[in-house]
């Protein structure tokens, strides 16, 4: 995953989507909240299935690859109704959704510790919007 800052935007890499995963993550980019963890939302580029909340940046890409680490019986951390896959990122920890139709991936620096509280912000969003096909057990 690469993140740069430039001026107030976040760069970030998105994956190319198409058809149903390209609506599922346009509908969760319009219900993200504008805060998390107190900090401000802050523009991606390039923008259509990214968001970012303040410095340095917690990011989250709609449509990402299944985590090459994640197995069939990798842990699931369950928040709000919403199960994550959970590993070491650089700096922090980056949160991968389980059981969902896309996969989600939020990434959290060691600054905005502990790190998971991030997703209490962004749960209820990824439950109304990215159908859940398997429960977190």
């Amino acid at each position: 995953m690469l993140i740069t800052a430039c001026g107030s935007s976040v760069r970030l890499d998105e994956p190319e989507l198409s058809g149903t995963e390209a609506e599922t993550c346009a509908a969760l980019m319009a219900d993200l909240p504008e805060t998390v963890l107190d900090q401000e939302r802050r523009p991606t580029e390039p923008g259509r299935h990214s968001a970012a909340w303040g410095r340095p940046p917690i990011t989250l890409r709609c449509g990402v690859p299944e985590p090459q680490q994640m197995t069939p019986t990798s842990e699931c951390l369950e928040v709000n109704g919403v199960g994550w896959f959970d590993q070491p990122g650089t700096g922090g920890r980056v949160f991968t959704t389980l059981g969902r139709d896309v996969f989600v991936e939020v990434a959290v620096p060691s600054d905005h510790a502990p790190e998971a509280g991030a997703l209490t912000f962004v749960a209820d969003a990824i439950d109304r919007n990215v159908p859940q096909h398997t429960p977190c057990v």
